[in-house]
């Protein structure tokens, strides 16, 4: 019988999701609430729970046509405490979600004051998942731990299950006791051990420590560590993957090694709270990872995002042969703020990921299942916009909208000059504002505007002339977001090198409510910002697309679209028996 029921749910939830009636139909519990009065900074279409604390994405995964969303949950408070749970969530398409029961809770003396980050691996052939998570011992030391699924027939992966041997991994020499964590998705050598990497801290010096394993429970440490940095602290949140070096935007299985690929090492750096990348060479025989450069803590080093993103986490999905990235993004607000409104944390829209045709820096795009909530749709092309102008792109819900904008531009060689070494890009776009005129820029997008634009978040962009070609700035700038004085509006930037003969420059941007996703130039530049505007929100919140340079340009074309609200809610009242 619970084979039929699994089968009716499956039936049921597919036929609800397509045909635009959502979850809502047999769902118990309310679904994710959008903004309202109460509730004005509430998202419609980001992945968050009903309420409380939510951090790290854990252990992504796509099993049996389902795809899993753990994450770090505290269920007691909208704030971050002592007994985090492992939060799970299931969905048909990346977008609309069903909330499960908590999957891992502290039980153990290996996890009783928390479970902490940790990631999922699916063994090929039984097709079995494995979790690893980072558990709190009854010292206060960190730890590492086995679950697998109760019951593999269950697509839900309701029920999970703590191996008999954890701790499976403890700090070994070397390793501060309080900061051994977040072990990664295991990648299978050629001589067929798993091997996985574990963040860790040592005085000064952050760490990825190496492990390997014939049979996922017995795992032996590497003596040398896989990566580390000096003067950085920890690192977090280690995640490793192949990405293809011909420009392909198919994703690679995490176990890959060939002369066609890669690798990617991602490390969340505590102290910078932002998630930096290094490609490099791997060979599973020589052990450790070989970065092309090595971390600096200047803005020349790579990041997934250059605004509110941290501790994120990728998978590889064979089924539509990419690899998609989760990444948290944290409040701009106070703490109080948080528990007045009984939640904190989103996550970003999901992303795939693959390596730019230059080989220098990754590409991330929203999945395309996103493009499903697009409703109302706005087109304007061949637009000119002069020195100082701004056009509304009216008849959209602009405080829930998809937006993406071509500029054709003018001739490069009349843009101003700028020496990219040793700037900082975000200091610089703190400078050079968008209301400040340049030569070519600023030009981009107001959103969640005020109709007088006291209150707007301005993603723009820059042209510089440099010495050996030219570079592009991109800015969010959240100074004038809102005209409350009690929230953190850090102005976000970077630069990136672009064609000499460039002729066209995009930009997309997610908004929704309280968070703006950008991307800048098909990828290259992703900012992410929380915003909390006092006057531009609901049916208060405008859209403009603009141009302050003393160049005039041309929107060649801009697609707007309103976006409806994601189904994400509990797991309703079917039965199981």
């Amino acid at each position: 019988m619970k084979i039929i029921a699994e089968l009716l749910l499956f039936v049921v939830v597919s036929f609800l999701l397509n045909s635009g009636n959502g979850i809502q139909a047999f769902s118990t519990h309310s679904i994710n609430s959008r903004a309202t009065a109460k509730q004005p900074y509430r998202t419609s279409y980001h992945f968050q729970p009903q309420e409380n604390w939510m951090n790290d994405p854990n252990g992504p995964m796509y099993y049996k046509g389902v795809y899993h969303l753990f994450y770090q949950h505290n269920p007691e408070a909208a704030t971050f405490g002592d007994r985090i749970v492992w939060g799970h969530s299931v969905s048909y398409d990346l977008i609309n979600w069903i909330h499960l029961n908590n999957a891992i809770e502290p039980s153990g003396p290996y996890d009783i004051n928390s479970c902490w980050s940790g990631s999922a691996t699916i063994i090929p052939g039984k097709e079995e998942p494995m979790i690893l998570y980072t558990g709190i011992d009854d010292k206060k030391h960190q730890v590492q731990n086995l679950a697998v699924p109760r019951n593999l027939s269950d697509t839900f992966l309701r029920e999970w299950i703590k191996h008999s041997q954890n701790p499976v991994m403890t700090p070994p020499s070397g390793v501060e006791v309080d900061n051994f964590r977040d072990p990664s998705t295991a990648w299978q050598g050629k001589d067929g051990k798993w091997r996985v990497v574990v963040g860790a801290q040592n005085g000064d010096e952050g760490k990825a420590i190496l492990y390997q394993s014939k049979d996922f429970v017995n795992w032996k440490v590497d003596p040398n560590p896989f990566y580390a940095s000096q003067n950085t602290g920890v690192c977090e949140c280690p995640d490793f993957f192949p990405v293809y070096i011909n420009g392909s935007t198919d994703g690679v299985e995490t176990s890959a090694q060939n002369p066609s690929v890669r690798h990617v090492l991602k490390i969340s750096y505590l102290r910078k709270q932002h998630d930096y990348y290094f490609l490099g060479n791997y060979a599973s025989d020589q052990g450790n990872f070989i970065p092309d450069v090595r971390f600096t803590g200047t803005s020349s080093d790579l990041r997934y995002d250059y605004g509110k993103f941290y501790a994120s986490k990728s998978f590889f999905e064979n089924a539509k042969n990419r690899r998609i990235l989760w990444g948290w993004v944290n409040e701009s607000d106070s703490t109080q703020d948080d528990i007045q409104k009984g939640w904190a944390g989103l996550q970003t829209i999901p992303r795939q990921v693959w390596l730019d045709k230059s080989g220098k820096r990754l590409v991330q795009w929203p999945l395309e299942e996103v493009e499903q909530l697009r409703g109302k749709h706005i087109r304007i092309t061949r637009e000119n916009l002069e020195h100082g102008s701004n056009l509304e792109v009216s008849g959209i819900t602009a405080s829930q909208a998809d937006v993406e904008v071509l500029f054709e531009l003018p001739e490069l060689e009349k843009a101003e000059f700028l020496d990219p070494n040793g700037v900082d890009p975000q200091l610089l776009c703190s400078q050079e504002y968008a209301a400040r005129s340049g030569t070519i820029g600023p030009f981009g997008l107001l959103a969640l505007a005020s109709k007088d634009l006291k209150e707007h978040t301005a993603v723009f962009f820059r042209i510089y002339r440099a010495s050996n070609g030219y570079v592009c700035l991109m800015c969010s700038d959240q100074s004038r977001s809102s005209l409350r004085h009690d929230l953190d509006k850090t102005t976000y930037g970077s630069i990136l090198d672009i064609d000499p003969n460039l002729k066209t420059i995009s930009l997309r941007s997610l908004i929704d409510h309280s968070i703006v996703e950008s991307f800048g130039d098909g990828g290259r530049v992703c900012i992410t910002s929380r915003v909390y505007p006092s006057l531009a929100i609901d049916k208060d919140a405008h859209l403009y697309v603009f141009n302050y340079g003393s160049q005039s340009l041309v929107v060649s074309e801009l697609n707007a679209w309103s976006m409806k609200q994601a189904e994400i809610g509990y797991e309703g009242n079917i039965s199981y028996t």
